[in-house]
């Protein structure tokens, strides 16, 4: 469905856009229907920056990225206002989302004229309704309120019933759950399982491994913009082959166990590889970054 392929984004940076920040390289992955893929790592690592490449709110600088074959680049007015009745993206702050003057029937109204005028008709009210039932909402409850009125876990619940108004086939869910109180996380991400099932592809963006563990069917570990470490999920993470991996997995607090008592990561992880690092496939379906010195391939 969705392909990344060698996708880096330089920033202009300083006084006048004089310096570079190096924020993605050479990305590549695939994000297929019917799956949700885990794009994990730490803070400043690149994650939400593939998000926004993918969504067309930040240009590639270098490679591809295309949608049913076609480099999304190159898509203008019509073309690229289609793409966005197939790829939207729901974000981590959900109160920042909605313009508070607002009703949430006037949002839905406006998703209907700006990207689907004259297709809306009289089907479009049962269009809504039937969306936000599919997250859990009655219509007669939130289309008549304000923003301010609704939970952060409501308010998340509408941006992806936003989204499924369209018909979307890919959905970019970036940090969608970091806001939220621990017994409304699991009601979202068991949505976004859901959601999978009916066919949906899903990029699911963390920085908590616990959650993607939960949910995803493929983890892909990113690292200062690469992508250190990817698998099946259950492959990953009961056969973690990078530094980088081993050390995000050892700092998962593990329930039942006090602070101080576990065996902590030992290594410094701060300085960048000695050698350039080459993704490989070190099992089926199992790639790592390998680091490449005099001819030989050693496991970073």
């Amino acid at each position: 469905m969705l392909t990344l392929d060698r996708v880096s984004k330089v920033y202009s940076v300083g006084t006048f856009g004089g310096g570079q920040l190096q924020a993605v390289t050479d990305v590549s992955l695939r994000i297929d229907g019917g799956e949700i893929v885990s794009l994990i790592g730490e803070s400043g690592s690149g994650k939400s920056t593939i998000g926004k490449l993918i969504l067309r709110l930040a240009r590639v600088t270098s490679g591809t990225i295309a949608f049913e074959g076609a480099d999304i680049s190159g898509l203008r007015r019509g073309r690229l206002k289609n793409y966005y009745g197939s790829v939207q993206g729901v974000f981590q702050d959900p109160f920042s989302s909605y313009n508070p003057i607002f009703k949430v029937g006037r949002v839905f109204d406006m998703v209907r004229d700006g990207l689907v005028p004259g297709r809306g008709g009289a089907d479009w009210p049962r269009k809504v309704e039937q969306a936000l039932a599919a997250v859990g909402l009655d219509a007669g409850e939130v289309l008549h309120k304000f923003p301010h009125q609704l939970s952060g876990g409501q308010l998340q619940r509408l941006l992806v019933a936003r989204a499924l108004v369209l018909d979307i086939r890919l959905l970019v869910a970036d940090e969608v759950i970091s806001m939220l109180d621990a017994s409304t996380r699991i009601d979202v991400l068991n949505l976004l399982a859901d959601l999978r099932a009916r066919g949906l592809g899903i990029l699911f963006i963390t920085h908590d491994l616990s959650l993607g563990h939960y949910i995803s069917d493929r983890t892909v570990i990113l690292r200062r913009g690469r992508i250190v470490e990817t698998a099946e999920t259950t492959k990953l993470f009961s056969d973690p082959r990078h530094p980088y991996t081993r050390m995000l997995l050892a700092s998962v607090p593990q329930l039942g166990q006090k602070w101080g008592h576990g065996a902590p990561f030992r290594g410094d992880l701060s300085a960048p590889a000695e050698a350039p690092e080459v993704l490989t496939e070190v099992d089926d379906g199992h790639f790592v970054a390998i680091a490449h010195t005099n001819g030989r391939k050693e496991e970073a």
